[in-house]
């Protein structure tokens, strides 16, 4: 019995066993199913990865681990005619940011916001505007760090991945408003120009010239830029240098002026509306050119804000103007020496001519007045320039007729502009018949020569042309065409590139004839009916020169001028010139001054040239004595 129930219970085990290797090998083959499936999707993955997209990640990887990064090239220096520098660069840090290295975009910018003490949706709104560069790219935040905001910065770099401090040299003018005209400055340059195939190889973010030299001399300045080849991790930061160009500075430029010099100029306009120039008449150079108001170069490093910028645009003062270059103006009596060669040389009068000014010209029904009121007498070629008297000038006006007075004044650079380097040149007014015809369509008048014949009228030169043209009066007939450069480092030599004059013309005049008007010239300051007798202090200067009153408003025949100068407002008060050269006898350097609304060309304009030709002199002494 007992062997009856071992055997039964042997017999089931057996059975139980079978029924599980049935369903283990069922749960085998669905778990060896499952795994090849497994590995058939790995091996399919692997070959899009690796096949199809493998050129892919691999660049992308590369790019994660090698970064080029630029280097941008020093601008050129700019020195004056005995090589102080004017213009250098300084270190400049700016904040940027990778975004591809930023794990936390909005944390990151609120704690840059922090440190920068900006608010945070200045930054956003950059990167906003940057969303379609590649992330891999630095998006500059902020520009010229200063050295608070770039020691906090600098002291959490390790907490910031992806934040770069940008080292990139920045313009800095040591003499910031002086010669500002004439140097210039940069601004940022623009998407259209990036474009144009003139800014060819220029990156987003750098700086251009816009004015002055900085602006006529872009391609010498500007330099080549570097870049090199580095290896980041995993936070940005740089592991080790793999390759580098290094940039190609811009080439340094010396200047003709003096620094010196165009201070003293700067300081004789301080607080006038007006310019000076001043030129060595033997080649041209300009020695000093100023403008005032000026303006402050700095600014445009550091950028405006919208307020800054309307302010200084709607200024009534308009500082931005290049009054020496860009400004005209009716040139009054400095105008007479020409009109005075003229008639010489066409004969309407001689060196013996003489007319008599009793205070005014009668001309169809109306007295054209003199400025002295009581009449100079009779009063030859030689004299009527030294007491300035405009009925002499009337009467050559009327016997010369406008375009024989229009072809001498544009032969001595007059009514064109003088070919100058620097953008935003005036070209001037010198009117012709033909011109007012095309202009107005009305016909001459030949009242209207009279008012031409004293340099009113349509009459409009700039300072710089009648520095021109008072130097070919100086030299016996040499136009000489300006300029601003005197060398240019680093030619194809290795060497430098040497700027002289360039002789536009030579004016062909009796000798005798030039002979007087020089000696006139000289009689204006030395002689003691000279209308600068007074004004011009230091006789031992040796000035020639020209007093000039440029009529703003034109008053009736019966206002007294000299109480209407005195209670008119300032805007209403005439402009004020006087150009001269000196010594007289061996002109070295000629100045021009004209100082808007100054009133009288004696008393505004004289001595500014005097103070500027004092200094002048005074610095040729001590290179001497050196």
């Amino acid at each position: 019995m007992a062997e009856k129930r071992k055997r039964k219970s042997t017999l089931q085990i057996l059975k139980f066993s079978d029924n599980e290797s049935s369903l283990f090998g069922r749960q085998y083959l669905l778990l060896t199913a499952v795994l090849v499936l497994v590995l058939l999707v790995y091996v399919l993955r692997l070959w899009h990865l690796q096949i199809l997209e493998g050129p892919r990640y691999r660049y992308q990887s590369e790019n994660n681990r090698i970064r080029l990064e630029d280097i941008p090239a020093p601008r050129g220096i700019i020195f004056d005619r005995n090589g102080i520098p004017l213009v250098e660069n300084r270190p400049a840090y700016h904040l940027e940011l990778i975004r591809e290295d930023v794990a936390d975009l909005e944390e990151t910018v609120q704690r840059l916001a922090r440190l920068c003490e900006r608010d945070p949706q200045e930054f956003l709104d950059i990167l906003e505007s940057n969303r379609h560069r590649p992330r891999f790219k630095p998006v500059r935040l902020l520009a010229d760090l200063d050295r608070d905001i770039l020691a906090r910065v600098e002291a959490h770099r390790v907490r910031l991945p992806g934040v770069v401090l940008q080292l990139e040299p920045k313009r800095e003018y040591r003499w910031n408003g002086v010669a500002a005209h004439l140097i210039g400055y940069l601004s940022e340059i623009t998407e259209q120009e990036l474009s144009s195939p003139q800014f060819e190889g220029y990156h987003p973010g750098e700086d251009i010239g816009r004015y002055g030299v900085e602006r006529a001399y872009q391609r010498y300045l500007h330099g080549r830029r570097g870049g090199r080849q580095v290896e980041v991790d995993a936070l940005g930061r740089r592991m080790r240098l793999l390759e580098e160009v290094l940039p190609i500075p811009g080439r340094n430029i010396w200047l003709t002026i003096d620094i010196e010099l165009q201070k003293a100029a700067e300081e004789a306009l301080k607080g006038e509306t007006g310019s000076i120039v001043a030129m060595d008449p033997r080649d041209g150079a300009i020695l000093a050119l100023a403008s005032s108001p000026t303006f402050d170069q700095e600014n445009f490093i550091r950028g405006f804000t919208r307020e800054e910028w309307r302010s200084l645009s709607n200024d009534p003062g308009r500082p931005l103007l290049n009054r020496a270059i860009g400004a005209a103006y009716p040139p009054g009596s400095v105008y007479k020496p020409f009109l005075l060669l003229a008639g010489l040389n066409e004969g309407v009068i001689s060196l013996d001519t003489k007319f008599n000014c009793p205070g005014f010209y009668f001309f169809a029904n109306r007295r054209y007045r003199c400025w002295r009121d009581q009449g100079h007498g009779n009063l030859d070629a030689e004299s009527s320039l030294v007491q300035s008297c405009n009925v002499f000038y009337y009467q050559t006006g009327m016997r010369l007729g406008v375009d024989r007075i229009a072809h001498y004044s544009k032969l001595f650079g007059m009514g064109t502009a003088t070919g100058i380097s620097l953008h935003g040149e005036h070209p001037g007014l010198i009117p012709t018949a033909d011109w007012k015809r095309r202009a107005t369509g009305v016909p001459w008048q030949r009242g209207e020569t009279l008012s031409v014949s004293i340099g009113q009228g349509f009459n409009l030169t700039t300072p710089l042309q009648m520095a021109l043209s008072y130097s070919a009066l100086a030299n016996g007939g040499k136009v000489w065409q300006p300029y601003v450069v005197r060398r240019i480092e680093g030619g194809g030599t290795g060497g430098a590139d040497e700027m002289r004059g360039n002789l536009k013309r030579k004016v062909h005049m009796d000798p005798r004839h030039l002979d007087m008007v020089r000696s006139g010239l000289k009689g204006v300051v030395h002689e003691d009916r000279g209308t600068a007798h007074r004004a011009v202090k230091d006789k031992s200067l040796s000035i020639a020169g020209k007093t000039g009153t440029a009529l703003v408003v034109r008053l009736p025949d019966n206002v007294n001028r000299k109480l209407h100068a005195r209670e008119a407002k300032r805007r209403e008060r005439d402009h004020a010139w006087f150009v001269g050269y000196a010594p007289a006898d061996d002109p070295q350097i000629t100045v021009v001054a004209m100082v808007e609304h100054g009133g009288h060309g004696s008393s505004a304009a004289a001595p500014r040239v005097e103070q500027v030709m004092a200094a002048h002199f005074k610095g040729v002494s001590r290179e001497e004595d050196s």
